[in-house]
C-alpha cells in the first residue's frame, strides 16, 4: 500500500498533450515527482506535428485564442513567454467563401470587419457592434466560473463576481440555441451562418448549443486570433522543453495499459507490463476511454452517464502538398456549404458525411514559410465527420468519394483546381482520431455541448470515485480548445497542491 502524505511526490500522467503538460510544468515547479507516459513517439496529443516530402503539418489545433492563458503558465513558473515562443496577432481572422460568390475578410480589427460586412451583405455596421457587446456580457459573466476555476468547488461561488452571475443568468443566453440568438441579431443569413460557425469549436450544433457559446465570438473578436511562428507545434514543444527544463520525465511510445487501484484509491499505472507506483495519477486521455479501458469500470454511475452522452462531432483532414502558391487565401479559410441546417442534421441526426460540407483550409507555410518547399504550399484540409462508431457513415462514402467532392468544391468556390498539383497526401480520419488520441469514437471535444446543462456534465478535474484520480484536457473540465485545456492543467494541478 502507497504511503500517505500531506504533500504529493511522486505524480503519473497519462498522456502530453496540452492539457497534460501543463499540469506537469506547475506540479514540477512545485517540486512534485512528475512523468509523463504517452503512447505516440513525440508528445502534443491532438496538437502534434506530421512532416513529408518536405513539407510540414500540424495536426489539429490551428489557432490560438486567449494568449494570456499561455502567457500566465510562463510567468507561473517564473519564465518569459516571450523567451521560449512568439505569438503573433492575425490581421484577418479567416476569409469565409460562400456558393453564391460572394467573399468576406473577418477582420480582427471590429471596424474594418464592420466595414467588411455592410459592404458585402446586408447587414448594417452598427449590428455586429451590437452583437459583439452582448457577447462581451456572457463573457464577463461566465468565464470566472465556467473557465478560470474549478467548477465543481463552491469556493468558486463565495464571491461577489459568482453572485452577480448567478443573480443575472437570463443574460448568459443558455435558454436560446445559438442559431436563435444569432437571428435575432443579424437578418443576413451569411452573417447568421458565420456566427454559427463557432458551435463547431467545440464540437456542436449551432441549432441545439445553447447561446452562450456565443461567449467563442467574443474570445476571436475582441481579444483576437493569434498563430504561433513556426506553426501551432512551436507552442508544444515549447511546453514540452519547459517541462523538461522543470524536471519532468518523459516515457514516449509507453502506452498505459491500465490504472492500478485499490478499493476506490488509485496506486499507480501498469505500461509495458510493468507496475509503476505513484501518489497522484493524473489522465490526460479522454474521459470515456480512462473509465472503460484503464479503469475497466464501465458499471460505475460515471461510466454509465459517459455512454449516455452525446460525443461531440468528429473530423476528416487531410493533409496536402500543393505545388501551388494561392493568392485568393489567406491563413484560414472556410468555404460554407449551401444548408448549414442540413449539413449539422446529417452530422449529429442522421449520423453521417455531409453531402455538401463545410471545407476549412489552414496554410501555415503562408506565415512559416519552411513548412513548404519554395513556390508550393501545405494545405490543412478539414470537414465535420460523424463519430467513427457510426455505421451510416462507414458504408456512406469512402474517403476517395469525399475527396474528390472536396476538390471539385474547392475549385468552384475558389478557384483552384489543385487535384492534379497535389504532390503529398495523408489522410486523418475519426477512427484515425480515436487510435492515435484514444479519443472515444473519434469525437474531438468529449461530449458535445447539444444541451442546455452540458457544461456541468463535464468530468470533474478530481474524481469524486477514485481517490488520488484526477482529469485534465479536452473532454474533461472546462473543455477543448488550446486555451481550456491548458486552464484544465491549471484548475488540476492547483486542486492536486491545494489537497491535503
Amino acid at each position: 500500500m502507497k504511503q500517505t502524505s500531506n504533500k504529493y511526490k511522486s505524480i503519473s500522467i497519462i498522456g502530453s498533450g496540452l492539457g497534460g503538460l501543463s499540469a506537469a510544468v506547475r506540479l514540477a515547479h512545485a517540486g512534485c515527482d512528475v512523468t509523463v507516459y504517452e503512447k505516440n513517439p513525440t508528445p502534443g496529443g491532438k496538437a502534434r506535428s506530421l512532416e513529408q516530402n518536405g513539407f510540414r503539418f500540424d495536426t489539429g489545433p490551428s489557432l490560438i485564442t486567449m494568449p494570456f492563458v499561455i502567457n500566465e503558465l510562463f510567468e507561473s513558473v517564473g519564465e518569459n513567454l516571450a523567451d521560449w515562443l512568439t505569438l503573433n496577432k492575425l490581421d484577418n481572422l479567416c476569409k469565409y467563401f460562400y456558393p453564391d460568390g460572394t467573399l468576406l475578410n473577418a477582420y480582427s480589427d471590429k471596424e474594418k470587419f464592420a466595414a467588411e460586412i455592410e459592404a458585402n451583405t446586408t447587414e448594417k455596421r452598427e449590428a455586429l457592434y451590437k452583437y459583439l457587446d452582448y457577447c462581451k456580457t456572457i463573457y464577463e459573466l461566465t468565464a470566472d466560473i465556467f473557465l478560470f476555476k474549478d467548477l465543481y468547488s463552491a469556493k468558486t461561488y463565495s464571491n461577489l463576481k459568482a453572485l452577480k452571475t448567478l443573480f443575472k443568468l437570463p443574460k448568459i443566453d443558455s435558454f436560446r440555441t445559438m442559431n436563435e440568438a444569432n437571428r435575432s441579431f443579424f437578418k443576413d443569413k451569411k452573417i447568421i451562418q458565420l456566427f454559427n460557425r463557432y458551435a463547431t469549436y467545440n464540437g456542436s450544433d449551432p441549432y441545439k448549443c445553447p447561446a452562450t457559446l456565443n461567449i467563442i465570438s467574443h474570445v476571436e473578436y475582441s481579444i483576437g486570433g493569434y498563430y504561433a511562428s513556426g506553426g501551432m507545434y512551436s507552442l508544444t514543444d515549447a511546453l514540452y522543453r519547459l517541462a523538461l527544463k522543470k524536471g519532468v520525465k518523459f516515457c514516449f511510445s509507453s502506452p498505459v495499459e491500465k490504472i492500478i487501484t485499490e478499493g476506490k484509491s488509485v496506486n499507480g499505472i501498469l505500461t509495458g507490463g510493468k507496475e509503476i507506483l505513484s501518489d497522484v495519477v493524473i489522465s490526460n486521455a479522454d474521459v470515456y476511454s480512462t473509465y472503460g479501458k484503464l479503469l475497466n469500470d464501465t458499471k460505475s454511475s460515471t461510466a454509465k452517464k459517459y455512454n449516455k452522452l452525446e460525443p461531440s462531432s468528429s473530423a476528416l483532414v487531410f493533409y496536402w502538398g500543393v505545388n501551388v502558391t494561392s493568392q485568393k487565401l489567406d491563413t484560414h479559410n472556410i468555404l460554407f456549404s449551401a444548408d448549414y441546417k442540413k449539413e449539422f442534421e446529417e452530422l449529429f441526426d442522421k449520423k453521417k458525411y455531409p453531402t455538401d460540407p463545410t471545407i476549412y483550409i489552414y496554410i501555415s507555410s503562408k506565415f512559416s514559410p519552411g513548412d513548404a518547399p519554395a513556390g508550393k504550399e501545405n494545405w490543412f484540409v478539414m470537414i465535420n465527420a460523424p463519430n467513427c462508431a457510426s455505421p451510416n457513415a462507414k458504408a456512406q462514402m469512402s474517403n476517395e468519394k469525399i475527396r474528390d467532392i472536396i476538390l471539385t468544391k474547392i475549385k468552384a468556390l475558389t478557384g483552384y483546381d489543385i487535384k492534379e498539383k497535389l504532390e503529398t497526401e495523408s489522410i486523418m480520419t475519426p477512427q484515425d482520431i480515436e487510435d492515435q488520441t484514444g479519443s472515444y469514437k473519434g469525437s474531438i471535444y468529449g461530449i458535445s455541448s447539444n444541451s442546455r446543462n452540458a457544461a456541468f456534465l463535464r468530468q470533474r478535474n478530481m474524481s469524486k470515485q477514485y481517490r488520488d484520480l484526477y482529469f485534465t484536457g479536452g473532454s474533461a473540465h472546462p473543455g477543448g480548445g488550446i486555451p481550456l485545456v491548458i486552464l484544465s492543467g491549471k484548475i488540476t494541478a492547483e486542486k492536486i497542491m491545494n489537497t491535503k
